[in-house]
């Protein structure tokens, strides 16, 4: 019950016989020898073999005895280390990376499949390796010559580990209140110095070498946002010397106890600058928005695994007889009976199976973004990367939390206790909710920056494809259509980017979005056989209602707009 085992062909059958991949991929001349269905299922089938066998029997162990912290230095629980070494030797890190710096050009969406995989089996784990493409993005784009030539190689392949240090003890989302400094020196580095806190894996032992990516202000910058660069300090250089970086203790958290958490100080350490000086949060949001995308599957791979305990306990544990039983008289039923488990695991199945339909959509909308010859297409790919990702993240994390809370019930007191694991799943899902830019900043992206500066016409366009594709439910394309009607006739003129009116409508106008598009990826889904039919009627009936709920609250809201402010 307590180790997650992966189940490829559920994987498989959303990227294939749902969202067509393969067609997909072949459009793309990067992508077309990979295009390849029978080879991808072979990877995925590989992946849920290796991350079953050799990842998921970690999980519990390494949640009881945690990363352990003594002078500097953190020691991995048991097993972790030979599990990283044996993860990037046999080149999981390195599937979507570029083939000239030692990856294998393998789709984005296969390696989503991964990311979803290891963070159901064994979150804590996971939460190294998992910066490690944002971190390679970041410097294939934005390093210098000499900074690829020394570090790409070694991160595409996973030798070397990441980190992202942007929070500080005042400055947690307002990265403009960063205080961390970076003076020139004479060789052309810099000496940068500060603290920073709350950094996934910012020291361990699972690899010889980690790479921190640093926000730092130059002495001439101006305050606030525009006056941060980017920085690349090593944990060692390379002449082998250890660099001038200190962990000065790891937090005691509720949940990922395996992932060090860390603060750590830099003391005048020698730092390499990552692109232009001034333009640091440019370089550092192409590592932030892949990191958004994977927390989003993170958020669908613990749901799937808190289902998957709750759904065989249910199927073995006998309690009371369910409504309309035909057992005799004193004989009990299995839960997986009574309608209130059954509501329960299949509305969980309806997020689930949504969830992957759009981020493996994401994923290959990441590869159209990169690799399509058309313009049009090339257009169209970023705009859906840019509109859902924040709802991916949102939407998928805080359903983890919830979602494993109500997973947990079917235990009953079983549940709280820790023999099952289940508790460990509601744990270390309530991160997720936090870090990559809090669930709320996600809303504001998505209303305040992403939406209302063109008036709409991006997401109303998205919309419209949507509701034009073949199959979907009456029902979807009339909610679209009346969503889309909302942000032209009422959204957009009545709550312009300076105001607070758009504030208090993002909550409700993220959580709608993310209705739709569960609309829109059960339909879908519906079109494929061997769907889950009890899923899509579980949607219906305890999901969809929602969104008419939301639509009323956004409602109330615009039509209270003077009496906002008094409430602050």
């Amino acid at each position: 019950m307590n180790a997650h085992q992966p189940r490829a062909a559920d994987h498989a059958f959303v990227l294939f016989d749902v969202l067509r991949a393969h067609e997909r991929l072949a459009e793309l001349p990067a992508m077309r020898e990979h295009a390849d269905t029978a080879l991808l299922t072979q990877v995925i089938e590989e992946a849920g073999r290796f991350v079953g066998e050799v990842i998921a029997p970690l999980n519990r162990s390494g949640d009881e005895t945690g990363a352990q912290w003594k002078a500097g230095a953190v020691t991995m629980p048991p097993g972790f280390r030979d599990a990283y070494q044996a993860f990037w030797q046999a080149g999981w890190p390195s599937l979507a990376c570029a083939v000239e710096d030692g990856g294998q050009g393998l789709p984005t969406a296969v390696e989503a499949v991964l990311h979803e995989m290891l963070n159901a089996a064994n979150h804590g784990w996971t939460m190294a390796p998992g910066l490690l493409h944002g971190a390679y993005e970041c410097i294939r784009h934005h390093g210098s010559p000499e900074l690829k030539a020394r570090y790409l190689q070694k991160l595409a392949s996973g030798e070397w580990l990441a980190t992202m240090c942007l929070t500080e003890p005042h400055a947690g989302s307002d990265l403009g209140l960063v205080q961390t400094r970076a003076v020139p020196l004479p060789d052309g580095r810099f000496a940068l110095s500060g603290t920073k806190i709350f950094i996934s894996g910012g020291e361990h032992d699972l690899s010889d070498n980690i790479v921190h990516l640093v926000l730092a202000r130059l002495p001439d910058g101006p305050p606030g946002p525009k006056g941060l660069s980017l920085f690349l300090v090593p944990k060692h250089q390379t002449d082998g010397t250890r660099s001038s970086v200190h962990c000065e203790r790891i937090e005691e958290k509720m949940g990922i106890h395996a992932s060090p958490t860390c603060v750590m100080r830099f003391d005048e350490a020698a730092a390499s600058i990552v692109g232009e000086p001034g333009k640091g949060l440019n370089a550092m949001f192409v590592m932030m928005n892949a990191a958004r995308l994977l927390v989003g599957l993170q958020g669908i791979g613990l749901l799937d695994a808190a289902w998957q305990k709750a759904h065989a306990y249910a199927q073995e544990r006998r309690q009371m007889r369910s409504p309309g039983s035909a057992s005799k008289a004193g004989q009990a039923d299995l839960i997986g009976l009574h309608p209130a488990m059954q509501r329960i695991l299949t509305t969980q199945r309806a997020w689930i199976d949504a969830g992957r339909v759009v981020a493996y959509r994401t994923a290959l909308e990441l590869d159209t973004q990169k690799h399509h010859p058309e313009a049009a297409q090339r257009e169209a790919a970023a705009r859906w990367c840019s509109l859902v990702t924040p709802v991916l993240k949102s939407a998928w994390t805080e359903q983890a939390f919830s979602g494993a809370s109500a997973c947990l019930q079917v235990f009953g007191g079983h549940g709280y206790v820790r023999e099952w694991g289940i508790e460990q799943h509601v744990r270390d899902a309530r991160v997720a909710m936090i870090y990559e830019g809090t669930n709320e900043i996600q809303a504001i992206d998505l209303l305040v920056r992403k939406t209302l500066p063109d008036g709409g016409l991006a997401l109303q366009t998205l919309l419209g494809e949507l509701a034009a594709e073949p199959g979907q439910d009456p029902r979807t394309r009339q909610a679209l259509q009346t969503f889309a009607d909302f942000v032209r006739e009422q959204v957009v003129p009545g709550s312009r980017t300076a105001d607070a009116q758009a504030f208090w409508l993002a909550d409700d106008f993220l959580r709608a979005q993310a209705l739709l598009l569960m609309a829109w990826a059960w339909g879908r889904l519906s079109s494929a056989s061997g769907h889950d039919a009890t899923a899509h009627a579980a949607f219906w009936r305890w999901v969809w209602p929602e969104f008419a709920m939301r639509m009323d609250m956004m409602h109330a809201t615009l039509a209270a707009a003077p009496a906002q402010a008094a409430m602050l």
